[in-house]
């Protein structure tokens, strides 16, 4: 087996898709921050020297990946939402309410910490808002994945559910506050090629030749339109058909996510990871002037502190003042510890923040180390609340099962088909991986 092959095959584990985006981040933190001024100059050239100018636009490889590459990751992310509304966790909103707007909470609670942040500064930046409200859907299941083995399967969809509408909206942050000087031509020109590229494939034309030149023009009029070219990746994976033909062996959503996501978890996500959070601390004031700079605290605390205050206050108000159901066996610490690791913002946060910030506003590079700061403060919590909460679980089988049978009266916050299943009894000892979620 080749060295592509096994790593091809690693990728499909969403941990190590995680660690992949942390080797690459961390590489770049190393390199940008070296004791040789050298080493760290010549970093700064690869990343930011200008390639070629596009649509008025300096093209640099740092902003190649950011808004090129990255592109990729958004068209999964399309495909992604496509599946869930179509015939996935999110088909049935009834069901699925309670992760849905603790979704909302969960964007809510960061910006509230953000906020207060700057509120109790001197010196506020207000314009790193939006940066610690995402959560990087694949690398918090992988988490959940790890650590979190003997918990109520019903948090895995608790979750995923949670982090799809968390990426439905902060790609809507990313269309409505991060799109300037609109060129409503291109723009029209950007949303007819979709239509054109969701015709060809609702009737199965799937010639790269024809698919690929679509998705370009697509993409390069949105560039030009003003709005960020991502957001048509978005759209171009939305109009892609998530119902299965009689003759089709997968949905061609799932199809089209397989063929491509080696692509895109194992090569553009690491290189964006690599230009985005290359931060030179060295020679902008140090550790300490990062860590107390308003903007960077406001994001390295709205992540962690942010999502798990937001998002287990909003469900506690959903299940108890609004009766609303949690998922069978499912109790409100599980819920605490999925939260906790919901504040792992990595991809989509480290995006915001390069968008978030003007060139020479060194808030911004405090703000995307602040972006990787909280996402690990996340991690290694969220891992320790996980394992405290599957070991409550595995003591207390007959009050975790009082728990499944009174939650499942009345109805369920989130589909519950596997009701009297826990994290690690599926087979294999693996997570069983919920219709319609594929590892990005």
């Amino acid at each position: 087996m080749g060295v592509i092959t096994r790593y091809r095959k690693a990728l499909k584990n969403e941990t190590i898709a995680g660690i992949v985006l942390i080797i690459g981040a961390v590489v770049a933190l190393v390199w940008a921050n070296f004791p040789v001024k050298e080493a760290r100059e010549l970093y700064e050239t690869i990343a930011f020297t200008e390639l070629f100018e596009l649509a008025g636009h300096s093209m640099s490889a740092s902003v190649i990946a950011a808004d090129f590459l990255l592109a990729l990751f958004f068209f999964i992310v399309g495909l992604e939402l496509k599946q869930e509304f179509v015939i996935g966790s999110l088909r049935d909103v009834k069901q699925a309410l309670v992760p849905i707007l603790a979704a909302v909470f969960g964007m809510v609670g960061p910006i509230a910490v953000y906020s207060i942040v700057q509120l109790l500064s001197d010196s506020p930046n207000w314009s790193g808002w939006a940066v610690p409200v995402a959560t990087d859907i694949a690398f918090a299941l992988g988490v959940l994945g790890l650590f979190g083995k003997g918990l109520p399967i019903a948090l895995r969809t608790f979750l995923m559910t949670l982090a799809v509408v968390d990426d439905l909206l902060g790609i809507t942050i990313i269309a409505v506050f991060f799109s300037s000087n609109l060129n409503f031509v291109f723009l029209t020109l950007s949303i007819l090629t979709i239509g054109v590229f969701g015709f060809m494939v609702q009737r199965r034309i799937t010639h790269w030749y024809i698919l690929w030149p679509l998705g370009l023009l697509a993409w390069l009029f949105m560039f030009i339109s003003g709005i960020h070219a991502t957001i048509a990746a978005v759209g171009l994976g939305m109009t892609v058909p998530a119902i299965q033909r009689k003759d089709e062996p997968l949905p061609m959503t799932e199809h089209i996510t397989e063929r491509l996501n080696f692509y895109s978890a194992g090569i553009v996500l690491p290189i964006f990871a690599f230009f985005a959070a290359g931060v030179n601390v060295v020679d902008s004031g140090g550790v300490m002037a990062m860590l107390t700079d308003p903007a960077a605290m406001g994001v390295y605390l709205g992540l962690p502190v942010g999502k798990t205050v937001g998002i287990t206050l909003g469900v506690m108000l959903l299940v108890y003042v609004f009766k609303l159901k949690l998922g069978k066996g499912l109790s409100i610490p599980d819920i605490m510890a999925v939260s906790m690791v919901s504040g792992i913002g990595f991809t989509v946060s480290l995006l915001i923040a390069t968008l978030s910030f003007a060139p020479d506003d060194v808030a911004g590079p405090h703000a995307r180390v602040a972006v990787l700061l909280g996402t690990f403060i996340s991690l290694v919590l969220g891992a320790l609340l996980l394992r405290m909460r599957a070991s409550w679980h595995a003591k207390h089988p007959h009050i975790a099962a009082e728990a499944d049978a009174e939650h499942s009266r009345g109805g369920s916050g989130v589909p519950a088909d596997h009701s009297e299943r826990t994290w690690g009894e599926v087979e294999g000892g693996e997570p069983e991986v919920e219709p319609g979620h594929y590892n990005r």
